[in-house]
């Protein structure tokens, strides 16, 4: 009788690491939300500061895990007390280019420059009432 429940015991542990091995492989790290585009070069560091100028909670939280994730730094969180309802990119820094960048990662973001050298900031970004987060990966 343990003759034959050794090979089936076998093929079920196969089967068990084959199974764990395959699901690991098709979950993705943190960056799993990336959408291919715009993003900043890696020898370049952008700092951006994100203002949330909506009333939805953690829409500014979203946008910062969001652009983190297309390789922008965001150093800075905070909420507006003017609403916007479309999503405005200032230029700080004088890097029209950078802003572009955070536009198009934001969906098509207004670009606008407002240089202000007291900040330690390149791009901030007011996050407007039609700004709609990626959709997260669902991993069942």
């Amino acid at each position: 009788m343990k003759s034959r429940t050794v090979p089936f015991a076998l093929a079920a542990v196969a089967l068990a690491l084959a199974v764990t091995a395959t699901t690991l492989g098709a979950r993705r790290g943190p960056n799993s939300d990336r959408v291919s585009g715009p993003r900043v070069a890696p020898s370049s560091r952008v700092r951006v500061q994100v203002l949330n100028t909506t009333g939805v909670r953690g829409l500014g939280r979203r946008a910062m895990l969001y652009l983190r994730d297309q390789g922008f730094d965001v150093v800075e969180l905070g909420t507006a007390t003017a609403a916007r309802d479309t999503t405005l990119v200032l230029d700080r820094s004088g890097h029209p280019d950078w802003a572009r960048r955070v536009a198009a990662a934001m969906g098509g973001a207004t670009v606008a420059s407002q240089p202000d050298s007291s900040r330690y900031l390149d791009i901030t970004v007011l996050i407007g009432r039609s700004w709609r987060p990626p959709a997260k990966p669902f991993y069942p």
